[in-house]
């Protein structure tokens, strides 16, 4: 999936932790995953059995930087009368006629998101008691379906710009996208006629589907109040249009209604982070290295570039697997991805120490930040007197354009946020 592997593995040890990389990344396919819940036209979820057999139509509508991939998976193993598809743009799509596939913005939301929000809701009203619709959400989705609820859509792509570069979590930042949506934190599910279920994708710490994809599926359990003082917790309330504030204002006074609080349908969470660390751990192994593994890494690259090289630090230790996602705040006018800046922040603090370490982190979708590289290698014992003026621009990306070390694969079809390792050298 590395499509530069032969290119970055200069040296036994390169060639060793892009292996592992590797082997996480495969992991994060959805193909095996629901081969594991969808056999002989039934799905097998939490030990029950829906026979698909006894609907009269099964319809997909897929949502997220997997719902191809998905989509690919559910139609390889079971009969489908119909879909809709909400992938992001640029996304390469083979299917029949019978399915719709709309290309939307991310990471912030445009028209043809707006246009998917409204086409879903059009193809559920469609949709008779006798059906069965099987939801497939991935991560990308708080994106790629927009109905904004009290603002317009201008309104929307400025808050959503403002919270992704604040350093605001994707929890917080989706609490404030459920509370100024009409179809996110199971909003939509109002509007659902027939049986259901939705398979999901977790690309959240912690993996709370509330906060997965914006709960577009389930329900919400934050509220107006909430959504207000985390715009007052990153000193956002004179930055973002009056209208947010207006709206916020009216749901806390409790003239518009909350999102739901309990779910209309089964959400099964089909496949985590900690997949893929597992399968790295295990490859790890493999190849003889003492392993210790940090699961649900959250907080800004900075901090975290300073907790993993601290880890590391045992001498007892070969190689340090990562996963999670971090935050970025952005202040620079660089170009760069959080895993860009993660690894040149450990590969600061690992020099600072005098430890010859190699240091990858990738996003498993295949995107990192504002570029098209997944993410990077370096090491602690090169050219790091350069990293800090580029980390204080958020300029990453042109370090690596410059030195070498990004990591490409291009669109990988899957979403489990992002995964990563130190290695002694």
């Amino acid at each position: 999936m590395i499509k530069n592997f032969q290119l970055l593995s200069t040296t036994p040890a390169k060639k060793d932790v892009l292996s592992i990389i590797e082997a996480g990344l495969k992991a994060a396919l959805p193909q095996h995953h629901i081969e594991k819940i969808l056999k002989n036209d039934h799905l097998i979820i939490s030990g029950k059995k829906i026979n698909l057999k006894k609907y009269d139509r099964v319809f997909v509508i897929a949502i997220g930087k997997s719902a191809y991939s998905m989509t690919e998976s559910i139609i390889s193993l079971t009969r489908i009368d119909g879909g809709l598809l909400v992938v992001p743009k640029k996304t390469k799509t083979k299917l029949s006629k019978k399915f719709k596939v709309i290309q939307a913005g991310h990471p912030i939301p445009n028209g043809n998101s707006v246009m998917a929000g409204k086409n879903i809701i059009g193809f559920l009203e469609k949709t008779a008691p006798e059906d069965f619709v099987i939801f497939l959400i991935s991560g990308g989705s708080s994106s790629l379906v927009a109905l904004p609820d009290g603002i317009t859509l201008g309104e929307k792509q400025a808050v959503t710009d403002l919270l992704l570069k604040c350093g605001a979590n994707i929890q917080e930042i989706n609490c404030i996208r459920k509370h100024l949506s009409q179809i996110k934190g199971g909003r939509l599910m109002e509007r659902l006629k027939s049986d259901a279920i939705s398979l999901v994708m977790s690309d959240v710490v912690g993996d709370d589907i509330s906060s997965i994809a914006s709960g577009i599926t389930y329900c919400d359990k934050t509220t107006f109040s909430e959504a207000e003082k985390i715009l007052k917790k990153y000193h956002l309330e004179s930055s973002v249009p009056k209208s947010v504030l207006v709206h916020f204002d009216l749901g806390v006074q409790g003239k518009i209604p909350e999102t739901p609080k309990k779910p209309k349908i089964t959400n099964q969470i089909l496949s985590t982070n900690k997949n893929c660390l597992d399968v790295m751990k295990d490859r790890s192994k493999e190849l003889g290295f003492s392993t210790n593994t940090l699961n649900c890494m959250s907080g800004n690259v900075k901090d975290l570039g300073i907790k993993i090289a601290k880890i590391f630090s045992n001498k007892k230790i070969d190689c340090v697997i990562f996963g999670g996602e971090p935050t970025v705040v952005v202040k620079g006018k660089g170009r760069g991805g959080r895993n860009q800046e993660l690894v040149l922040y450990i590969v600061s603090n690992l020099a600072k120490k005098n430890i010859n370490a190699i240091v990858a982190s990738v996003g498993t979708d295949g995107i990192d930040g504002t570029t098209d590289y997944a993410g990077a290698i370096w090491q602690s014992d090169y050219e790091v007197d350069k990293i800090k003026s580029y980390l204080d621009k958020n300029d990453s990306y042109n370090f690596f354009k410059k030195y070498g070390g990004l990591i490409l694969t291009g669109p990988t079809g899957t979403n489990l946020m992002d995964i990563g390792l130190v290695f002694r050298q």
